[in-house]
């Protein structure tokens, strides 16, 4: 029997979302200038409000406008380093490390960018990331473009399912946990054996009483 468990990353692993903090960090990091496109960043979520601009998109226009068209894979490391290090819930390592102790594989799935991400995994050592891809480029740099889907909602339930496939795990074999904060995990955390909804906001909190799902609080 297969035994994993799963982690959503912002507001779950993180005390609070990561794309934010990076970019701003990045941007003054390498680029100060950019400052001055910020307006044109709040446009592009003004037309995800809007629902003219999807969430892939906007990703893709938000790390155009911070940091540019492509980044060496080594700079990104290094930010996500500076940026990400002291944003991990002791609650969530805690988890990890009796999930691991208890015979638990444990994987990171987030929606977002896996070239930051990656990093999170290290900090928290899960070597097993899923999440939302960027093209990278023949000379190694990491483009702002997005390859494939991005992985939120029933999208990262298939890239999870994807994922297992790829590992050689039989779902019927496999004993699936899954710990989110947010409703849009809700595919993933039907399909777990075991849902958790960590520090939930209200819709999520509703939905796991209806569904019987077991809450956390963690800090």
């Amino acid at each position: 029997m297969h035994k994993i468990a799963i982690y959503d990353m912002d507001k779950t692993i993180t005390r609070h979302p990561t794309v934010a903090p990076f970019l701003i960090h990045a941007f003054w990091r390498v680029a100060p200038w950019r400052v001055l496109l910020v307006p044109l960043l709040g446009i592009a979520s003004l037309g995800f409000l809007l629902k003219l601009v999807d969430r892939g998109r906007l990703k893709e226009i938000s790390v155009r406008l911070m940091i540019g068209p492509v980044m060496p894979v080594d700079m990104a490391k290094v930010l996500a380093q500076e940026t990400l290090a002291g944003n991990i819930l002791p609650d969530a390592l805690a988890q990890i490390a009796a999930d691991r102790a208890a015979g638990y594989r444990p994987v990171l799935a987030t929606a977002s960018l896996y070239f930051y991400s990656n990093e999170i995994g290290a900090i928290v050592g899960i070597p097993d990331v899923i999440a939302t891809m960027n093209e990278v480029r023949a000379d190694g740099t990491i483009s702002n473009r997005i390859a494939g889907e991005n992985c939120y909602g029933l999208a990262k339930l298939a890239k999870v399912q994807a994922w297992m496939a790829a590992q050689g795990i039989d779902r019927e074999a496999a004993h699936v946990k899954f710990y989110s904060d947010h409703v849009s995990d809700s595919p993933c955390l039907d399909y777990a054996d075991e849902a958790f909804a960590v520090n939930p906001h209200a819709p999520l909190r509703a939905l796991a009483a209806q569904k019987g799902w077991q809450v956390k609080e963690w800090c």
